[in-house]
């Protein structure tokens, strides 16, 4: 038997795993950057750390391959332990509290397209409390965005 076949985009991979989590928001935007530069920004903790509301510092604990283990640290000094996936064009990480998420793919005519979600994270669930998570979302894409603009990227 022939099954039809179909590539898909880390972008919209990753609508398909927050569409499993209740109260996740995917919010996206296109940048006029090259999906390289994007990648290579967002597969750096510390500007990981720097664009995401709330966090002010994220350290890698482990890796084996693209599952890594990340020590993030909150602006109120909260802690987290998040376990999950990290590669060029794909973040994937929650602990018991968050969870958090980025993808990026190259967009037909140019540019790059950029998703995310994130949250407080529903004690025992895969569900996030559907609190502001739109609106952190953009906060964090426009500070990706002005920080891709100050590096001349």
């Amino acid at each position: 038997m022939n099954w039809p076949q179909v590539e898909l985009t880390d972008v919209e991979r990753f609508r398909a795993l927050a569409a499993g989590v209740p109260g996740a928001a995917v919010t996206e935007r296109v940048l006029p950057q090259d999906p390289d530069r994007v990648q290579a920004m967002l597969a750096d903790l510390d500007v990981f750390a720097t664009i995401q509301a709330d966090l002010v510092s994220a350290t890698l604990e482990e890796r084996d391959g693209d599952r890594v283990v990340v020590r993030a640290k909150g602006a109120r000094g909260q802690r987290a332990r998040l376990e999950g996936q990290l590669r060029p064009g794909w973040c994937w990480l929650q602990s018991r509290f968050l969870i958090t998420g980025m993808a990026v793919a190259a967009e037909p005519g140019g540019g790059t397209r950029v998703a995310l979600t994130g949250g407080i994270r529903v004690p025992g669930r895969a569900a996030i409390i559907p609190i502001r998570v739109r609106h952190e979302s953009n906060k964090t894409l426009d500070r990706l965005q002005e920080l891709l603009r100050e590096r001349g990227q």
